[in-house]
């Protein structure tokens, strides 16, 4: 897989527009609004798409009963509350997110047409949702559950056993981040975490994408021996280049989904994001039947799964302990 498709189960440029080739047809189309952070898909990404195949599955197909109008900010993320505008003013039936940015910037264009999160991040701290069993509002969706800082530390620590220093690449700012909304008292918990493993932790701040390059050149500089990447806000749309950097530093890293991991990090502990994909399928089935956001849970993976990239550890000259390659749920050879 290159370093391009792997966004194709989880960005929204993959849910987004109709294939090259797909003729429209007459009667009731149903619109669906995607906004995505990220870039616009190629034809391979779109084609990829676990979110497409599953509304094909549901009896909904681009060209025939659905049309996509697709906004995309290019990792910037301040184009976001014009592009979600747009998304009101052409009155689509549903807008579609990925994660809480997106959200919130469709939430202030709009009160009242529904809106599909599909990795929300703490959505109630957020204030997207009231709760996660009665959203009480216009959006709903699927949101992914906190892992502890200390768990990424930990499988670093297994992988790499003379592991001294982790650089935290990451947006301290990002909507519903547990760390954005008290700050000192969570970085304290996580460093004392690391302490405890003999880790010394650097915390790398991204807010913009603007603060990707400084941010790789102080790692360059710092030489940490392993990467922890929180792939939100414009990370997201950068990491094809932090895993590259990545790569060629010979640094270890460890991300929050398998996507990653399948496109050349080391390893990923967390949800499955193309089950999360597939269920936003469902609900934007659900609304376009008649159904409202404010009677649809909010729904979170119950399980975890960790992942671990052999070819990347051969290419790293790291041997990954028996131990912990029998603990993974996927070993990609």
């Amino acid at each position: 897989m290159n370093r391009r498709t792997f966004l194709s189960g989880l960005t929204l440029g993959a849910l987004a527009a109709p294939l090259p080739g797909e003729a429209q047809q007459t009667g009731k189309i149903a619109r669906i609004g995607t906004l995505s952070i990220a870039a616009a898909p190629s034809a391979e990404e779109l084609a990829r798409s676990p979110f497409r195949s599953a509304l094909r599955d549901l009896g909904w197909v681009a060209g025939q009963n659905l049309v996509f109008e697709a906004r995309y900010a290019a990792g910037q993320p301040d184009r976001l509350p014009a592009l979600a505008a747009e998304l009101v003013r052409l009155e689509v039936d549903v807008i579609v997110t990925l994660q809480d940015q997106e959200t919130l910037a469709a939430k202030q264009a709009t009160a009242s047409i529904p809106i599909v999160m599909v990795l929300g991040i703490s959505p109630v701290r957020a204030g997207l949702v009231a709760s996660y069993a009665r959203p009480g509002g216009n959006v709903t969706g699927t949101m992914v559950p906190q892992v502890t800082g200390g768990k990424y530390l930990e499988l670093l620590k297994e992988a790499v056993p003379k592991l001294k220093r982790v650089a935290k690449l990451w947006d301290p700012t990002y909507p519903g981040s547990q760390e954005a909304l008290s700050r000192s008292r969570n970085r304290e918990q996580v460093e004392a975490e690391a302490r405890k493993l003999g880790l010394t932790l650097a915390s790398i701040e991204v807010q913009s994408g603007d603060d990707v390059e400084s941010a790789l050149a102080r790692i360059a500089k710092e030489r940490p021996g392993a990467l922890w990447v929180e792939t939100v806000g414009p990370l997201l749309s950068r990491m094809p280049q932090v895993i590259d950097f990545a790569t060629k530093q010979g640094l270890p890293t460890i991300f929050p989904a398998r996507s990653f991991v399948e496109a050349g990090g080391l390893m990923s502990y967390g949800f499955n994001r193309e089950h999360l994909t597939k269920r936003a399928a469902w609900y934007v089935d659900r609304i376009l039947k008649g159904a409202k956001p404010v009677d649809l849970p909010v729904e979170q993976p119950g399980t975890f799964e960790l992942v671990i990239n052999l070819k990347t550890a051969k290419a790293l000259r790291l041997t990954i302990p028996q131990s912990l390659l029998q603990r993974a749920d996927q070993v990609i050879q």
